[in-house]
């Protein structure tokens, strides 16, 4: 869910900041927070790999993948680390991990026909070693649990989005990240509608920041800023 700054297809959740009427938290309400809206985008795009064999959009670009793997390959995390991909989609970082020598990856998405994808996706690319599950992340079953590091590149701002009380569904979040990440385990978030601050408050409870990744900045009206905040959090 970013900006063109940085490559991704996610501007189109962004865009709809300008829509509607906020909610109490700042967010416009939109179908972009709903289940129903991406199991219809992932049926899309599962059909079109299946015919064109087109594995559909990267959220945040292909740069956001290299920059979370290049601080993992920085801080040198095992390649045996238990990685938990939040919100797979089409499972296409999942094959970046596994490619760079990651084998203890688990990717999950509440929409079927995301993992279907995904399976279909890791498949063509002749890796066995992958793990997928249909799974909410805000009503997780009991099997996930004791990750080292989960990874989230735009389902929190998509749950931000929810119609239905955001807020707690975000609160829920936290309380199921806290769940299945291992103390002084790594949690990498890449937003496009949170900025640094903001995600510090979101995570304040049982999270420090560690650290915070470069982004592209963009430039008008003479001032500068970043269009997509990257950041690390540890689970205390």
């Amino acid at each position: 869910m970013s900006s063109d700054a940085d490559g991704g297809s996610g501007a189109e959740v962004a865009a709809l900041s300008d829509k509607g009427s906020p909610g109490e938290d700042g967010f416009v309400p939109s179908a972009l927070g709903t289940r129903e809206h991406w199991d219809a985008v992932y049926e899309r795009e599962l059909q079109t790999f299946r015919e064109f064999g087109d594995t559909g959009e990267i959220w945040f670009g292909e740069e956001s993948m290299n920059r979370l793997i290049r601080w993992m390959q920085k801080h040198k995390i095992p390649l045996d680390a238990s990685v938990l991909d939040i919100g797979t989609g089409n499972g296409v970082f999942l094959v970046e991990l596994a490619k760079f020598g990651f084998s203890d990856i688990t990717g999950i998405d509440y929409s079927p026909s995301a993992i279907q994808l995904s399976g279909s996706v890791i498949e063509k690319e002749g890796l066995s070693n992958i793990k997928l599950k249909v799974e909410d992340f805000l009503n997780l079953s009991t099997q996930l649990s004791g990750f080292h590091i989960c990874i989230d590149k735009g389902t929190f701002d998509a749950i931000s989005l929810n119609p239905d009380n955001a807020i707690e569904k975000r609160k829920q979040y936290v309380k199921s990240l806290s769940r299945v990440l291992k103390v002084k385990g790594f949690f990498l978030i890449t937003s496009c509608n949170w900025t640094k601050e903001e995600l510090l408050n979101e995570f304040s409870e049982g999270f420090e920041l560690f650290e915070e990744l470069p982004t592209p900045k963009f430039s008008f009206g003479g001032r500068s800023g970043n269009s997509v905040a990257a950041l690390v959090f540890q689970k205390m």
